[in-house]
């Protein structure tokens, strides 16, 4: 992860934001080579007993509409394809929500319109007769004075990284703070090859502070199975290290990544995919009257070979400490995408339900 994915205005009113970025998950190294020892890691047992095939499953809750995506374990031929949602009403469990199991990567995606975020709620997800996963919908906290929201970078499973190291502690202190929203800013997943497996890791690792709590996650370069990415609005990248622009990986596991991990955030401000079908998912989520834009930067942005003069080993690397920065700022190399920054404009304007950008 290089660079913060969210764009915050330093714009005051009423209560504050209390913002902690834990940023040690892995150390501030370069990505390495794939190596047998993150395979190993990966190198576990997908057949769970089936009354644990629901690893976890994230939520956010924006203009009173909950979307809630579960993530499982394979299920077997034969089995039900089919996961419910249920609210705990007086005692008792209600179902309000059916969905079917999307195979590719064996996520489940929730959509329950028309939300009372007035109150905290129990929910389960429900596979079989068997698989309950129970966790709480939070309610909004506008009456708060104070906003904490935890950040993350990374979770790298190297062990140079620390990677091997279990991550209760972070978990058992921010349940003691008792957040009020994550921010999983990129590089969940740092196996180039296996998301799937990488991503049913971080849920185990994370999944008892995220059943809990609306949760916003985005994928960077590593997760997308690259260890550097300018999307260029979704061209092939046609080198491992993407510096010509665009993506590496195949579409569909591109598309896979993004579906596990923004398919339960606020709806996208303009849905409409880019190069070669890969969506987006730029959009704002207001939560405790404040409201944060969730921007994907890396989506629209230019490569640097062929429009940046090389000055260093590599087309992305700068080793000349008396380069002109200017020299970099070249017209065809974009930051964000027009999409993006009329998205920008309209949220910068928008101030319905929100006291502080």
């Amino acid at each position: 992860m290089r660079g913060w994915k969210t764009f915050f205005s330093g714009m005051w009113a009423v209560g504050s934001i209390l913002f902690l970025i834990i940023a040690g998950i892995y150390g501030a190294t370069g990505a390495p080579a794939q190596s047998d020892e993150r395979k190993n890691q990966l190198d576990y047992d997908l057949d769970v007993p089936r009354d644990e095939v629901i690893c976890f499953a994230l939520y956010t809750v924006n203009d009173n509409i909950l979307k809630l995506t579960a993530q499982l374990y394979p299920l077997k031929e034969g089995e039900d394809r089919t996961l419910r949602l249920e609210i705990k009403e007086g005692g008792e469990w209600t179902e309000i929500a059916r969905t079917e199991v999307i195979e590719v990567g064996w996520t489940a995606p929730f959509r329950v319109e028309n939300w009372d975020d007035t109150k905290q709620v129990p929910y389960r997800v429900n596979h079989g007769d068997k698989a309950f996963y129970e966790g709480t919908i939070r309610k909004n906290p506008v009456e708060k004075e104070e906003i904490v929201v935890v950040g993350f970078t990374g979770n790298s499973i190297l062990q140079p990284h620390g990677g091997t190291l279990p991550k209760t502690d972070i978990v058992d202190n921010i349940k003691k703070i008792d957040v009020d929203l994550l921010f999983f800013s990129g590089d969940q997943v740092y196996d180039h090859n296996r998301h799937y497996q990488a991503w049913l890791n971080f849920g185990r690792d994370f999944g008892e502070i995220i059943k809990d709590r609306p949760t916003i996650t985005i994928p960077d370069d590593h997760d997308v199975g690259q260890p550097n990415l300018w999307g260029q609005n979704g061209r092939k990248s046609f080198v491992p290290e993407g510096h010509d622009g665009g993506y590496y990986k195949p579409v569909d596991y591109v598309k896979e990544v993004e579906r596990a991990q923004t398919s339960h955030l606020p709806d996208p401000y303009d849905p409409t995919p880019i190069e070669r079908g890969i969506g987006v998912y730029y959009t704002d989520l207001n939560w405790g009257r404040i409201s944060f834009a969730i921007l994907e930067d890396r989506k629209f942005k230019t490569g640097p070979e062929a429009v940046v003069p090389p000055m260093g080993p590599r087309p992305d690397h700068i080793t000349d400490p008396s380069y002109d920065p200017k020299s970099v700022d070249v017209p065809e190399a974009r930051l964000l995408g027009d999409r993006q920054l009329k998205f920008l404009d309209d949220w910068g304007q928008d101030w319905t339900d929100a006291d502080f950008k």
